[in-house]
Formats: structure tokens, sequence, C-alpha cells
């Protein structure tokens, strides 16, 4: 028949973008085919003390986020929240999720006592 790799394709290394000459660094790719980053040759980032570790998370920080504080506090009713059965919704401030009206409940005790008449007389049910 022949090898035993017959459908199989050699696995390729996945490519990882350019680099770019400025920045902290860039993805690189390992020996095992992993994507990894790889810091410039700077000696602050590269350094294995505390400073280093500083300007790691330095340099990754991206100035354009910031932190919003919860307009709610903790102890605010609970408001109903009608389109969240239909649409999305958060799940930690979904606020009441609550159908507009209920189906009325069987009483399965009384339908099983009716089919049990039913039997006994001999009727057919009804064709719906």
């Amino acid at each position: 028949m022949g090898e035993g790799n017959q459908g199989k394709r050699p696995r390729k290394k996945p490519a990882g973008p350019a680099p770019k000459a400025e920045g902290p660094g860039h993805l690189g790719v390992d020996d095992r085919g992993n994507v990894t980053w790889e810091w410039a040759k700077d000696e602050d980032l590269q350094a294995d003390d505390d400073i280093g570790t500083a300007e790691r998370v330095r340099a990754l920080v991206d100035p354009s986020l910031g932190i919003e504080e919860d307009d709610d506090p903790t102890n605010s009713p609970i408001k109903s929240n009608p389109q969240g059965l239909n649409r999305g919704y958060n799940p930690y401030s979904s606020g009441a999720l609550a159908k507009q009206t209920w189906k009325k409940k069987k009483n399965l005790k009384e339908l099983s006592k009716w089919i049990e008449l039913r039997k006994k007389l001999g009727e057919k049910p009804p064709e719906e």
C-alpha cells in the first residue's frame, strides 16, 4: 500500500506577523511552532529584576483603556427587564426577567379522572 502517512499533510509552522521596528516587541514563533512574544532588544525590558518587570508592565499597558465605576449601588431595588428574554442581556445586571403572561396550569389529577371516565363510558375523544 505504501507509507503510513498517506493523506496527511506535513505540518507548517504558523507565520507570525512581520516584526515592527518600534514598540516593546513582536510576535514570534518558537521551534515547536508555538506563537510567543519576543521582547525588543532593550536591556530594561529584558532585565530579570523589579525594574525589568515594571518596564514590561508599563510597555504593555494601553493608555486609552480606563476603569468605569458602577452607577447602581449594590442595595438598589431590582428593575424589570421585559426585553431580556427576547434580546441579549448582561447576566450581572439583567434585572428581573419575567414573562408578561403565564399559561394557566392544568390540574393533572382532574385530567386523568376525566380520561378514565371517558374510557369507562366507551366514548371516543373529540378530534382536534
